[in-house]
């Protein structure tokens, strides 16, 4: 049974509901908001989690080393990769962001690379090839050929979200090379994945707690926490994100190959097209849908 394989399915499916959640709560309270809102909550649960089934609330068994790699991936998926992620998803979208996501198996590879020695082949470029192709495909579209449509995103926006869009990428990919490292280092930590994923949520709290008190917007999240729809898109955020999504990749990049479990993670663009034409009535064109495909057909490429 490929147990890390399906697991790495049901990643992308509540990867989709992280994204199409946090567009909403991000657009409602701030993304910097919601993000030190996401990790704190997730770093509350998922310390529960750990009392009830281990009789602590902290990771037990975790060596030094373990610990300082995990830090580091939290604070580079996190803080960097997530404040990249929720920033493309107010300027362009969590549909079109979510495209970019495709990128974090790449970048995966090339981090593995760097930190394994791991060489990339003529097919690994082939697929990075393919799936830069793919998402230029989606670009062009969206800020093409619609000028009398009030889609149309302003190219200075466009160009922020891409930049944004592409780190949200690096820092996924980077983020999950460098968890697998820390987790190879520990030997019998209980719950090792919610373990793990607490260890990197007291980095991104710690990092979105500095750049929340220097610059956050205080008055817009205590509106947000007062405002029942926003935690509700926030909770939702909150269960599916950090604290089951992230939880299931670290368990499927330990039962299944890094690149197959990455490919299949990469899903989301595809899996969010349908629920953004049902709830946000954004239009689905042919374009789009060989776009992602293409994209994700590329991920597929870099890791057979």
């Amino acid at each position: 049974m490929h147990y890390g394989e399906i697991l790495s399915i049901l990643v992308a499916i509540t990867w989709t509901i992280t994204a199409l959640c946090a567009e909403v709560a991000s657009r409602r309270m701030g993304q910097l908001q919601m993000n030190v809102l996401r990790m704190g909550a997730s770093l509350a649960i998922l310390a529960i989690i750990l009392w009830v089934a281990t009789g602590s609330p902290f990771p037990q068994g975790m060596s030094s080393k373990a610990l300082l790699w995990l830090l580091a991936s939290g604070a580079i998926g996190y803080v960097f990769g997530d404040y990249c992620l929720f920033s493309t998803y107010v300027l362009i979208g969590s549909r079109f962001g979510q495209l970019f996501m495709t990128l974090a198996p790449l970048f995966s590879a090339l981090t593995a690379w760097a930190l394994l020695g791991e060489r990339l082949g003529l097919q690994a470029l082939a697929g990075i090839g393919l799936t830069l192709f793919g998402i230029a495909v989606v670009v062009y579209h969206r800020n093409s050929g619609q000028t009398k449509s009030s889609s149309v995103i302003d190219p200075s926006i466009l160009r922020r979200g891409i930049l944004f869009g592409i780190g949200a990428g690096m820092g996924q990919g980077v983020g999950i090379v460098l968890s697998k490292v820390g987790m190879g280092l520990c030997d019998a930590t209980p719950l090792l994945p919610m373990a793990a994923t607490m260890v990197r949520a007291v980095a991104g709290l710690i990092g979105f707690g500095i750049a929340y008190y220097l610059k956050g917007d205080k008055e817009r999240m205590r509106k947000g926490l007062r405002d029942r729809t926003t935690m509700a898109v926030a909770a939702g955020t909150i269960i599916t994100g950090p604290v089951i999504g992230v939880s299931l990749s670290l368990l499927a990049v330990q039962l299944a190959p890094a690149g197959i479990a990455s490919t299949l993670m990469a899903l989301t663009p595809v899996f969010i097209l349908f629920p953004s034409w049902w709830l946000f009535h954004q239009k689905i064109t042919a374009r789009e849908v060989i776009g992602s495909c293409i994209a994700v057909a590329g991920v597929a490429l870099f890791f057979l």
